[in-house]
């Protein structure tokens, strides 16, 4: 045991004593950070703008079609397919006299380049609704009335509560999302950084002759478990420190906002929301803005999902470094040899983070349940399930079965690996397949 103490301490220290470690540790949350604010930017910026020219045979379309940011609508005389693009325009749509028998009415869009999906959906839904006012109006509804309805419409707002025994419990789907999604990630992103340094660990000590040095004063299963564990908690130091980084971050964050908004957020916390002499109206929109975003992350379990994560996070890690480091000690100088090994391996976690972009989405479907409970998938799927709440979406019996489960699982790869581990660790000058390392694996001795 003192032996497997001191192959964990060398892995973790010469690790976390790394550069590497130091910078990727710092700047890993900043680039995530940088990479979601810039897919948003670029989302939002990325859209193509359209400049149509609408010709319309009934009369009405003129004042019910609205424009928006990336598709204007404008109705211009002498304008048709022959000058449009002369005249500055992108596009034209043409609508023909519409015929009261026809249930569909068939209308054109024409254009030089071809139009993405994004945008001819976006003119579909802008015309039907600019023919929805029509026959709104024919009925007898004014255009005014019509405009008020419109605007008294959008200011609902959708507030969703869990049902937990005999009391309730506010939730949001958006919140869920992100922590499902994000947790699901990460762990697959690590579960591949950190289960290919457990192999390159392996294929280095091996190639270079050190695994035959430590073999004579240890024993194979100590020194997998060993470097298992070590790089394992390396990966638990990391998150860990990402965690306080990002407390960090934003207590210092608090420190740069106006006294004067902090103390309407602050009111508004006190009161739930509600400014005195006028609700959040009085509260200035900065305050609502920083209200409405801590109101939403209060809603969410955090020691469940941060205890969860860990859990899983761990588990998973396990589950597969031990494959990858049995795969690890059977390849010898070729790298192409890790390469075709590693397929059975890194196929379950593609497929799983598949099955996690799903469940994410809908937590309660039989494939999102049943793949949080297999030790293959359920690293990542149970994530999904557990953001949206215990024991709302995910039941104790759930919960319990997919980690004993994964114990279970992880122990069974651990010792499999182990055996093909002793065997391999010492095998030079012969390429090895499944097959015989599974020989190696349940040989009798």
């Amino acid at each position: 045991m003192n032996k497997t103490l001191l192959i964990i301490q060398r892995e973790y220290l010469t690790r976390v004593k790394n550069r590497r470690f130091v910078l990727t540790t710092i700047l890993m949350p900043l680039l995530i950070v940088l990479f979601i604010s810039g897919a948003t930017y670029f989302s939002i910026k990325g859209k193509e703008n359209h400049k149509i020219a609408v010709v319309d045979a009934n009369g009405f379309f003129k004042g019910n079609l609205k424009s928006s940011k990336d598709l204007v609508f404008e109705f211009p005389e002498g304008v048709d397919t022959t000058n449009y693009l002369q005249k500055g325009y992108t596009d034209i749509l043409i609508i023909p006299k519409f015929n009261a028998s026809e249930k569909k009415p068939n209308y054109i869009i024409r254009s030089q380049k071809r139009i993405g999906l994004g945008s001819e959906g976006g003119i579909s839904d802008r015309v039907n609704a600019a023919l929805e006012d029509h026959l709104l109006q024919e009925a007898g509804i004014n255009k005014s009335q019509l405009d008020s309805i419109h605007n008294q419409s959008q200011t609902a707002e959708l507030k969703a509560v869990e049902e937990n025994g005999g009391s309730v419990q506010e939730s949001n789907a958006g919140l869920s999302y992100g922590i499902g999604f994000g947790s699901g990630m990460l762990i697959y992103i690590t579960m591949f950084i950190y289960g290919a340094m457990v192999m390159r660990g392996v294929m280095e000590e091996k190639t270079n002759r050190i695994a035959e040095v430590m073999v004579s004063s240890v024993k194979p299963f100590q020194l997998m478990s060993g470097k298992i564990i070590g790089i394992g908690a390396v990966g638990l130091t990391q998150f860990l420190m990402w965690v306080v980084l990002i407390i960090g971050l934003s207590t210092a964050a608090q420190a740069f906002i106006p006294h004067d908004v902090m103390a309407q957020v602050q009111t508004l916390q006190q009161t739930n929301g509600q400014m005195p002499g006028g609700g959040m109206v009085q509260a200035g929109d900065a305050a609502q803005k920083i209200y409405k975003m801590q109101h939403t992350f209060s809603t969410a379990n955090w020691p469940v999902i941060i205890g969860c994560f860990i859990f899983y996070f761990l588990g998973g890690y396990l589950f597969y470094a031990a494959l990858f480091a049995a795969v690890g000690s059977v390849v010898n100088e070729d790298p192409q040899d890790a390469q075709s090994l590693m397929l059975p391996i890194t196929m379950p976690i593609i497929f799983s983070f598949i099955i996690m972009s799903n469940a994410v989405q809908d937590p309660n479907t039989p494939m999102a349940i049943w793949a949080s409970i297999i030790p293959f998938s359920s690293p990542m799927v149970m994530m999904a399930r557990v953001a949206y709440g215990i024991p709302g979406t995910v039941t104790y019996v759930q919960l319990a079965a997919s980690m004993l489960s994964l114990i279970g699982g992880f122990l069974f790869t651990t010792w499999l690996s182990g055996k093909i581990y002793r065997t391999g660790i010492l095998m030079y000058g012969k390429k090895v397949s499944w097959k015989e390392m599974f020989k190696w694996a349940f040989r009798k001795n």
